[in-house]
């Protein structure tokens, strides 16, 4: 991925010492020459090559140009390019503008996936992350939190609770994958959406066959497609409305995720696996 060196392909690090930093990053040393550079300015600007030229485009040479300093500069605050991927998705993630907890379920969930599609397409190289190996870091937890928490005591399962999470996840990463595939056609053809479709009327009016595809024409003739999400719009009322009908059906089963304090006084040396899985962000 990118100009690469040495230490930008580490081997898997073993125990917390990979997220370690992400939760308490390490002092700033007090002996010798100050440091041209900190963590933050290191992050922020592979965050912005990323954001410009997508994610392969980072690198330790990459990143120390862009700040001016010599690639061992970096060394000095992330150990390798994994550590660098790691603290850039927490930072990236840090703009997810999370959903006031007060909202009932349904103004939460939506007010959720629109700011988690916001951060994609702020973020678009995320698209690219692989979400069942996330770091263990502090404001993707947060994200995770917050779904969780508009969902947990709707009456669904602990299970239900986090498949639907992922799925919402996945409705809405579709979408700013398409957004982001728009942009891309929109910068390599030069025209946008609508211009692309005007231009296609002749297909429409010459080559489309009703009777080959009727079921497309009983939509088309109400008007289906015209109300129809474009790559730039988040249209997830029917999920909405799905989950909606889960919960209800969910309503009064007696099967609630136990509380806070029911998981903490639960025998075993975690209690916090009263949380279950983490799902995919």
């Amino acid at each position: 991925m990118g100009d690469t060196d040495l230490s930008d392909s580490a081997a898997p690090q073993a125990g917390n010492r990979r997220f370690a930093a992400l939760w308490e990053p390490p002092p700033t040393p007090t002996r010798g020459r100050p440091a041209r550079v900190n963590r933050t300015q290191v992050v922020d600007a592979a965050v912005a090559i990323a954001d410009e030229s997508g994610l392969d485009a980072v690198s330790m040479r990459s990143v120390s140009r862009a700040l001016g300093v010599g690639t061992m500069t970096l060394y000095s605050h992330v150990p390798s390019r994994d550590h660098l991927i790691d603290a850039m998705i927490d930072r990236a993630y840090a703009d997810f503008a999370l959903p006031d907890p007060t909202l009932p379920w349904r103004p939460a969930l939506e007010a959720y996936a629109r700011g988690y599609f916001s951060l994609l397409r702020t973020h678009s190289w995320l698209l690219t992350v692989n979400t069942w190996r996330m770091p263990l870091a502090p404001h993707v937890f947060d994200a995770d939190e917050a779904a969780f928490r508009i969902l947990v005591d709707t009456g669904l399962t602990a299970n239900q609770v986090v498949e639907t999470v992922g799925i919402v996840n996945r409705t809405v990463s579709g979408f700013a994958r398409a957004a982001d595939a728009e942009v891309a056609d929109e910068r390599d053809q030069g025209t946008d959406y609508e211009t692309y479709w005007s231009a296609q009327t002749d297909f429409w009016e010459n080559t489309f066959d009703p009777t080959r595809y009727p079921t497309m024409t009983r939509l088309w003739t109400v008007g289906a497609f015209d109300d129809a999400a474009t790559p730039f719009d988040l249209r997830i009322g029917s999920l909405l409305d799905t989950i909606e009908l889960l919960i209800e059906r969910a309503s009064g089963s007696g099967s609630a995720v136990p509380s806070f304090d029911d998981c903490m006084r639960l025998p075993g040396p975690d209690p916090a696996g009263c949380a279950g899985e983490a799902t995919d962000t």
